[in-house]
């Protein structure tokens, strides 16, 4: 019997040898997604086709670790993680470019920047973001207590697959009285959370929760747009964009009133409608 390697399209080679799968749509400025935690490029289809659909480009990786990317067992950090974006946007070549990252994505974004600079980059997008720094610690009184991190290892070890069906409620606020999420919404989220590898998943929350971003925030020169619902279970607003905010220089922020953490699927014509009016700023 004879079996053929067929090469998966759209996938760049970082240094380490990590094969990284993006989504390429549309011609124009480029707008790069990155996602967050558990997700994959998936989880921006919404956006991607709306900035492909009103002449930009839209580009969005699946993170290492999950998703159509390899599944190496070292790397699952925001150093190598903000590396992997500057490959893949050597490799595309890509200047001017929008950079949006939601939740540990904007984590990505942000350590991109303060690793690599702005050379490439003309605006910033952060939504639900993680920066400055998740983790309550002496100088981070409003951030949340290393137990809750520790459950969350805990709970993926022990049955991840319900483990996401269970982070899907506060993820999209649905646990939330008179909420209109529907079960197709939170089945999705689940299926892109199973595409990524057990250690991917388990070393990212050590990287979203314990990476400190303050000083990468402040290296953040152009313009930022900062979204954020001021009811995220899952990166609470006081300890991240709050603070983010007056960090950064030039930065806007808009707080969406009840909105949770995946208000890009929640809130998605409000916050597409945010979005496209700051590509065209």
């Amino acid at each position: 019997m004879n079996f053929t390697t067929v090469k998966m399209t759209n996938t760049i080679t970082t240094p380490d040898g990590t094969q990284i799968f993006y989504k390429d749509w549309g011609k124009g400025q480029p707008v790069v997604f990155s996602h967050g935690w558990p997700l994959n490029a998936d989880a921006w289809d919404d956006q991607m086709n709306l900035v492909a659909s009103n002449g930009f480009r839209g580009i969005a990786h699946d993170r290492r670790g999950g998703g159509r990317s390899s599944q190496p067992w070292d790397g699952n950090n925001l150093d190598t993680y903000a590396d992997d974006l500057a490959t893949l946007l050597d490799a595309l070549d890509q200047r001017n470019v929008i950079l949006v990252g939601h939740s540990t994505g904007g984590g990505e974004v942000t350590r991109y920047i303060g690793r690599h600079g702005t050379s490439r980059v003309s605006k910033v997008v952060l939504v639900g973001a993680i920066p400055p720094l998740m983790l309550k610690t002496a100088s981070n009184p409003d951030g949340l207590p290393i137990e809750v991190f520790d459950e969350l290892r805990r709970n993926l070890l022990a049955d991840r697959s319900q483990f996401y069906r269970d982070l899907s409620g506060p993820f999209y606020g649905a646990n939330r009285p008179g909420s209109k999420v529907s079960q197709g919404t939170r089945d999705e989220f689940w299926l892109w959370s199973m595409q990524v590898g057990l250690k991917g998943a388990y070393d990212c929350i050590k990287a979203f929760s314990e990476t400190d971003l303050t000083e990468d925030l402040k290296r953040i020169d152009v313009p930022t747009l900062i979204i954020h619902g001021d009811d995220d279970q899952i990166v609470p607003i006081v300890a991240s964009a709050l603070r983010s905010s007056k960090l950064i220089k030039n930065a806007t922020l808009k707080v969406y009133p009840g909105a949770p953490h995946g208000l890009f699927s929640t809130h998605k014509n409000q916050f597409n409608t945010d979005l496209l009016a700051f590509l065209k700023s």
